[in-house]
């Protein structure tokens, strides 16, 4: 391209490296792919500007590659430090003529102005993963306020935050919730995040889990992934929870149940996925066997306590392996934090295979497009998506695996929405 659009990348010369990652993710992306040729004929968000604060992934970025087709003018930052891939943004930049602020470990302040670079845009939509752009326009652009229309979060915790803002009153404009669609939280969260977090665990320590006790703390879709695929490779697996309902499931599909306070004596493996802080702290380091890996899937780095660590140990080995570091306590014992206790499966793997996000995108996509049309009869709440989308995404997914399935005949359909007849 002649000239390219504002930006702050690593290298620009990873172009061609992530233009050949971003085709190889297309390949197993092809609800996105159809919802794409479609806008590229129809192009819904002509003149309409998005800004996006997300994981700076090849699978983002069909995503955006998605929206652009569809005309519209988007700015990008990424949602993790740690997640971005310097060739992809580099090809989003270069290649696609996208505007992209994202360089893989930057500091907070970094962090912070790049989401700022990319709201400079002035959008009419924003895309989040954990509400930080949001939250951002809400502290510190509210100056943007009056011509954000709407926007869609990714992930639970940002959801979980959104509404919070809804509920005091705080939240100025739509959003819907995205992680909410049953493609999302029942593929993306419960198929992706089992996988690849434990994908990430085994490439940076290399561990061999069967054998191994895994303690996931927190019950939820995330959870439930990480125990099953944990299980599934011969783990021995602890759920701790503070949800009672939750708990009964996870006891109810074979696996120990208890306080942290036990688990964190008997676990080799530790993953915690609550989207709550300190959930591994220092009384839990303090009881911990020689060895133990710590590591965290929930959006933010909050969950395992770093900074307790940190003060506890008398040494820190910094990346004895892949992202992984050694805290060595006094009493001789070692303890080893996996990505920073940041993100695990994107700080420390490639997060979500490309099949899953396929459809977490493709929900994004089609939100998107919905959004534009109906914004401005939505009050400034948390949203949920058309169930027709949901369905719809659900419906082409299936499609490109060959799979066909029943429907209703019409007697069926007479008796399902009548309430006249009886046994």
């Amino acid at each position: 391209m002649s000239e390219l659009p504002q930006h702050d990348v690593k290298d620009k010369a990873l172009s061609t490296q992530g233009v050949r990652r971003i085709e190889w993710a297309e390949r197993n992306m092809p609800v996105l792919r159809q919802v794409r040729e479609r806008f590229a004929k129809e192009k819904p968000f002509e003149g309409v500007r998005f800004a996006a604060c997300m994981h700076m992934t090849t699978e983002t970025a069909v995503l955006l590659r998605t929206l652009k087709a569809g005309g519209a003018e988007i700015a990008a930052c990424a949602s993790n430090p740690l997640s971005t891939q310097d060739d992809t943004v580099a090809a989003l930049v270069v290649e696609y003529g996208i505007s992209v602020f994202a360089v893989n470990g930057i500091d907070r302040d970094g962090y912070y102005r790049h989401i700022n670079s990319a709201l400079d845009i002035d959008p009419d939509f924003v895309f989040d993963d954990g509400c930080d752009l949001v939250n951002t326009v809400h502290t510190a652009r509210t100056e943007l306020l009056g011509s954000i229309k709407g926007g869609c979060e990714e992930t639970t915790t940002g959801v979980v935050r959104l509404r919070q803002m809804a509920d005091s009153g705080a939240l100025k404009f739509p959003m819907v919730a995205v992680n909410d669609t049953d493609t999302k939280h029942m593929f993306d969260n419960r198929y992706g995040t089992g996988q690849s977090s434990l994908d990430a665990i085994m490439r940076a320590t290399n561990l061999l889990f069967a054998g191994q006790t895994v303690v996931v703390a927190g019950f939820g879709y995330c959870g439930q992934g990480v125990a099953q695929r944990a299980a599934g490779l011969g783990a021995h697996v602890v759920v701790t929870e503070v949800d009672p309902t939750k708990a009964l499931d996870a006891l109810m599909q074979g696996y120990r149940v208890m306080p942290m306070a036990e688990a964190a004596r008997v676990g080799d493996v530790f993953v915690t996925v609550t989207s709550n802080r300190g959930v591994l702290r220092q009384e839990h380091f303090e009881v911990m066997k020689d060895g133990a890996i710590l590591s965290n899937a929930g959006h933010f780095d909050v969950e395992v306590d770093v900074a307790a660590l940190e003060a506890m140990a008398v040494e820190k080995r910094s990346r004895i392996r892949h992202q992984t570091d050694e805290y060595v306590l006094a009493d001789g014992r070692s303890l080893l934090l996996v990505a920073e206790g940041r993100l695990v499966n994107l700080g420390a793997a490639e997060g979500h295979p490309a099949s899953v996000m396929d459809m977490s995108f493709a929900d994004q996509a089609l939100t998107a497009e919905w959004l534009t049309a109906q914004h401005a009869s939505l009050a400034p709440q948390v949203h949920e998506v058309p169930t027709e989308i949901d369905k719809s995404v659900a419906r082409l997914k299936l499609d490109s695996m060959g799979v066909t399935i029943d429907s209703f005949t019409d007697d069926q359909n007479e008796y399902m929405n009548s309430w006249e007849y009886g046994s």
